[in-house]
């Protein structure tokens, strides 16, 4: 056993976190100077409502042994499934059209991101408990799918599509890893493609959006601008972009510049050579997890391990690819990067407990 935590994996978080908060710093500073007449205010916000509760929750989950989280597990996802349905009450806050938050106690917070780390120790605790129930229809896929469809019908209704997506797919790679049989894992991907796509049609924001992913110039002052924005930005980065804080399309030009947004801001300022170190940090905290995993004698750490490992890695590829123009724009926040108090405090506390787990996998 190791009995310290994986040193390459603190790296790893450690760079994203503090990169994320220096790059949010430039991302942020005319937007904050324009809206609240304070150049730093998303830095406070994300220092104060994230990395703040984020540090907390990181060195808590370091300290306690990972198997106790077990036995928490349903009550957690009970929790977080109170919180969604919170926001369609009175407590909800609703911004552009979307019910994503909620307000308690004068703070708000976005439940879809808490959900995200308790669903995955959820599954990987009700996987670990029965070896053979990734295998069984009415002990396993059925209540998995229920499970799923649940979740799914809130997150659906907010809306948050790509948070729908993302979860699916990692839930069905662990499903997948625990000996599920493929017929199951096929019937729930194609059933997930089926409602999304149906969802995707029907909803005409979200089939605006593929429209003007299929053909991102006929529109370039109405729906494919902001994809053509974020083009531009990445391509003005060049090799060695134009310099931090120099970005020009942050100016009120590139739509959600600390959030969607912020790999283009990136790109344009640091470079090909500059996403060139992010993307490879992010790589390696990713392999370093899913190799970590085969490490762990116990299939509850190994499933958490490979639930949160597919867990980044989805949602940085989609974050990348979306504001790239390779898949349509979904508004998924790049991980420990984007601005989101919530958000980096979930990924933190996700750090942690796989910081603990490695601290328990064979040399």
């Amino acid at each position: 056993m190791r009995r310290h935590p994986d040193y390459l994996i603190l790296f790893c978080l450690g760079f994203l976190v503090i990169f994320g908060l220096v790059m949010l710093t430039s991302a942020s500073s005319n937007l904050g100077k324009t809206k609240f007449d304070d150049t730093y205010y998303y830095l406070k916000h994300q220092l104060l409502y994230g990395f703040s509760l984020g540090v907390v929750g990181f060195f808590l989950m370091l300290k306690i042994h990972y198997r106790s989280y077990a036995r928490f597990a349903f009550p957690a996802l009970l929790v977080s499934i109170g919180l969604l349905v919170l926001v369609f009450t009175p407590l909800g806050i609703t911004t552009n059209s979307s019910a994503r938050w909620v307000s308690l106690g004068g703070i708000s917070f976005q439940p879809a991101e808490i959900l995200k780390l308790t669903l995955i120790v959820y599954i990987a605790s009700w996987l670990s408990k029965d070896a053979q129930r990734s295998r069984q229809l009415g002990k396993g896929f059925i209540p998995l799918l229920a499970v799923i469809g649940v979740v799914a019908a809130l997150l659906l209704k907010q809306p948050s599509t790509s948070t729908v997506a993302i979860l699916i797919l990692a839930g069905l790679i662990m499903y997948f890893v625990s000996g599920a049989k493929l017929r199951y894992i096929a019937t729930l991907f194609v059933g997930m493609t089926l409602v999304l796509a149906l969802v995707t049609i029907i909803t005409p924001y979200r089939f605006e959006r593929v429209k003007n992913f299929l053909n991102p110039t006929t529109d370039i002052s109405g729906g494919g601008f902001h994809l053509n924005q974020a083009r531009i930005a990445i391509g003005s980065g060049k090799l060695l972009g134009v310099g931090f804080g120099k970005s020009t399309t942050k100016l009120g030009y590139l739509p959600e510049p600390v959030g969607d947004s912020i790999f283009a801001i990136i790109a344009e300022e640091l470079g090909f050579v500059g996403v060139s170190v992010l993307v490879g940090v992010f790589l390696i905290l990713i392999l370093r997890i899913f190799l970590l995993a085969r490490r762990v004698s116990d299939t509850f750490g190994e499933l958490l391990l490979i639930g949160f490992g597919a867990l980044i890695a989805l949602q940085t590829v989609i974050h990348i690819a979306a504001i790239s123009g390779l898949l349509p724009l979904t508004g998924t926040p790049l991980p420990f990067i984007s601005y989101g108090g919530t958000a980096l405090a979930v990924f933190m506390t996700m750090g942690g407990i796989i910081a603990n787990i490695s601290k328990y996998a064979r040399q």
